[in-house]
């Protein structure tokens, strides 16, 4: 499990999970606020949930190492295990939702605020942690939650102003969303990890049997929200390269945190999500138009430097490998 792999990997994987995180928030603030055919958000959402279970069956035969095998794994963990769906069908509802809101958000605010305000998910899985899985945070962690709190209320305090989107915005429900998607990825990946941690099973295999539910719980969400328009127009309806391109870096993102969490480090993915939020920072200003104020680039410094610092490892040496497993599974979830 443990093989020694490269500077240069790391490094890769490193760039790869920024660009993506970072082009995912920007492209999909693109798409809410340029485009005049506005598509439904939940066939989106829909839609990113079938690529991650194709992509997942892909990653379970390339584990399995032939069809038979592979079918063999899908009919005992699948078909004949009912529970085991159920079970997973309450990550997949929540989220689903935590992705809709990210689309109600990004009409509302721009990428950047976005983007900063999303990261108040790592206090909120921390809490998570120490009340469903019982597990402790150092000091300096702790520390760490409370300067990102505070880097995000000074993000807030003096929102910066795109110039360049022409559509009609409401701060305050896209705050409430970026509030509603931050509780969802919490309670969703905290949960998913306690899932996870109970047996032996395959986390590809886990991962189709909540995609399975997901596609069911998202389905139904384009019916009940956008039914009739999507049966006038078509599931399809306001679909451009970008959209797609959307569609496309969600389910990557989805699920390259695993691979990115497998070989690198929680100090690299610190860094990852500090870098997401400067790239992200400086294309909305180039394609919206942002003007940033000293507030907002004090709260964004401050919740890099948050970040950096949740992701050092803990100075106990006697429990050093239990808890950093741990870590590493939870940063994992926080980005999910």
């Amino acid at each position: 499990m443990s093989h020694p792999v490269s500077v240069v990997f790391k490094l890769y994987c490193l760039t790869v999970m920024t660009l993506v995180a970072a082009a995912y928030t920007v492209a999909l603030r693109y798409t809410r606020t340029v485009s005049s055919d506005l598509y439904f958000s939940t066939t989106a959402v829909c839609v990113t949930e079938i690529i991650k279970l194709l992509l997942s069956l892909g990653m379970l035969l390339r584990e399995s190492g032939d069809w038979g095998r592979c079918r063999s794994v899908l009919v005992s963990n699948i078909l004949r295990s009912p529970v085991e769906l159920l079970k997973l069908s309450v990550p997949s509802v929540v989220y689903a939702v935590q992705n809709n809101m990210a689309f109600v958000a990004l009409s509302n605010l721009d990428a950047a605020l976005y983007q900063v305000t999303y990261q108040l998910k790592i206090p909120c899985t921390a809490l998570c942690m120490v009340l469903m899985l019982s597990r402790s945070l150092s000091r300096l962690q702790w520390f760490s939650v409370f300067m990102l709190c505070g880097g995000v209320t000074l993000v807030q305090w003096t929102p910066p102003q795109a110039t360049k989107v022409q559509v009609e915005q409401n701060p305050f429900l896209g705050f409430v969303a970026i509030a509603i998607a931050v509780l969802c990825s919490g309670f969703a990946g905290v949960y998913f990890e306690k899932v996870l941690k109970s047996s032996d099973t395959s986390l590809w295999v886990r991962n189709i049997q909540m995609y399975l539910s997901g596609i069911v719980v998202t389905l139904i969400g384009v019916f009940v929200t956008d039914g009739a328009q999507v049966l006038e127009k078509g599931f399809f309806y306001g679909y451009t390269p970008w959209v797609c391109l959307v569609v496309l870096l969600a389910s990557a993102g989805g699920l390259y945190t695993s691979v990115v969490v497998k070989y690198t480090d929680n100090i690299m993915k610190g860094f990852s999500a500090a870098a997401a939020i400067v790239l992200s920072t400086v294309a909305s200003v180039v394609l919206f138009g942002l003007q940033i104020t000293a507030t907002f680039l004090g709260g964004a410094l401050l919740v890099c430097v948050s970040i950096y610092l949740y992701g050092l490892p803990k100075q106990d040496t006697s429990r050093l490998q239990k808890p950093s497993a741990d870590a590493e599974d939870t940063q994992k979830l926080m980005a999910a």
